[in-house]
């Protein structure tokens, strides 16, 4: 089973890019996903979190997660207190989204981490896909959701890997700029030469078996 690890920096059309490759059947794994799902009421770190960082409940008893931006974003010892906290469940969940992805027999599946290499989860995958986008295009997506400021996403850039820099590091690019049309081909061509891989793994596996 090919591990294919999906990034790229806030607002490069990662969510979108990854609803593609789940419409052609690759089972995908999606991070930020678990992480509401462990902040949402009842969720796994929820009392945890809310030790840590007092004042971040929601009404409903998960965790505000604009609060915890508050508190956390820009203050380095708390990203490091938070990232102690949430990557271990984390971690949990996508160890069972393999296990179960492997007993169904999927031959790709797509771990969607917006912090991929920051992680260093790209020596957990086979390759990795890096979604980018112009710079102008990229924080003109962000600032219209209207959830972040401007020094709010430069804060968020600062932490991450640059986008020039993933790229060069990135087994394939895909490039969300160009429109839906242009991406979806792209999807369509990393498929074609993972396909392409398993059937020479499997070819070579036949012949010794033979």
């Amino acid at each position: 089973m090919i591990k294919l690890g999906l990034t790229g920096s806030i607002g490069m059309g990662k969510s979108t890019t990854a609803a593609m490759f789940a419409a052609r059947g690759v089972p995908v794994y999606d991070a930020d996903a678990a992480v509401h799902q462990v902040y949402a009421p009842g969720g796994a770190a929820v009392q945890a979190v809310a030790e840590a960082f007092p004042n971040v409940l929601s009404a409903q008893g998960g965790i505000d997660r604009s609060k915890l931006r508050e508190r956390a974003v820009g203050d380095a010892e708390a990203m490091k207190r938070l990232e102690r906290i949430i990557h271990p469940i984390v971690s949990g969940l996508q160890a069972s989204f393999l296990e179960k992805a492997a007993s169904l027999g999927a031959k790709i599946v797509i771990l969607d981490v917006p912090l991929l290499y920051e992680t260093g989860g790209d020596r957990r995958v086979d390759y990795v896909v890096v979604v980018t986008a112009p710079q102008e295009v990229q924080r003109q997506r962000v600032l219209a959701r209207g959830q972040l400021t401007p020094a709010q996403l430069n804060e968020i850039l600062a932490r991450q890997i640059p986008d020039e820099e993933k790229r060069k590091r990135a087994d394939f690019v895909i490039d969300t700029g160009l429109g839906l049309e242009y991406a979806e081909a792209q999807v369509d061509a990393v498929l074609r030469t993972l396909s392409g891989d398993l059937a020479t793994v499997s070819s070579s596996g036949d012949e010794a078996n033979g």
